[in-house]
Formats: C-alpha cells, sequence, structure tokens
C-alpha cells in the first residue's frame, strides 16, 4: 500500500487490512472506525479496488508458497494412509489418486518446461536467422 501523506490514507489502508482478516465488511468497518456506508463507497473507489485486489493476491501467493512449502509432508502423510492396512479402503484409494495426481501434476509441471525451453530455443535461433 501507499506511504503516509498521499490520497490513498491511513484508514483506507487500514480498511484493506481489516477486509484482509475479519469476517465481513461490517466488522471491517467497526474495527477501522468508519461507517459501513464509507466502506462500501470505498470499495466502489477504483484506487481502492486496485489496492485491496492487490493486497488479496498477495495474501494467497503467500498462501501457495506455504502450501509449497510444506508438499513433502503432505505427500508423506497420502503415502502413509495409503500403505496403513488400518486405513479404510475408501480412504487408501482417495490417497493413492492423491498421489497419483500429485506425480500427473508434476510431470505436466517438466513438459511445460520442456515445451517452454524449446519455444525460447526456436525464437533464439529464429532472430539468429533474421539478422
Amino acid at each position: 500500500m501507499k506511504g503516509h501523506g498521499n490520497k490513498f490514507g491511513r484508514r483506507k489502508e487500514a480498511a484493506i487490512a481489516a477486509l484482509l482478516v475479519e469476517k465481513n465488511h461490517a466488522e471491517a468497518a467497526r474495527v477501522v472506525g468508519v461507517d459501513l456506508s464509507t466502506l462500501k463507497r470505498w470499495l466502489r473507489l477504483p484506487e481502492f479496488i486496485e489496492e485491496y485486489r492487490r493486497a488479496r493476491w498477495e495474501v494467497v501467493d503467500q498462501a501457495y508458497a506455504r502450501a509449497q512449502q510444506n508438499s513433502g509432508a503432505a505427500v508423506l502423510v497420502l503415502l502413509k494412509l495409503m500403505a496403513d492396512p488400518a486405513t479404510p479402503a475408501s480412504g487408501r484409494i482417495r490417497a493413492a489418486l492423491g498421489v497419483f495426481g500429485i506425480a500427473h501434476e508434476a510431470l505436466e509441471l517438466d513438459m511445460e518446461t520442456r515445451v517452454s525451453a524449446l519455444e525460447r530455443a526456436t525464437e533464439g535461433s529464429k532472430s539468429a536467422r533474421t539478422r
């Protein structure tokens, strides 16, 4: 969010922060100390919407990063459940499908990486020929 002294304002920055953590708009407005109608009016301002969307994207991006950091542990849990005979059959099947899905996604990511490398190489050879 923008710094002190700009037209965006500290209250609007606080409102965005509150919107990210409070359960609804009314609670966010209460926390910031503005009327709900004021918050709703801000939610129609293009600059407020832009800052709010950017802040929401940052929160989601951080959540994805944390999920990626912990994906190894998640796969271990799935593998343990899949191999444990005490796990009900339906749970073992879901765990196996989860592991299979992760393996499939890894292959797709590998293929995307390889295709991107080929595309870059092709573009490089095209630009070298046109010189």
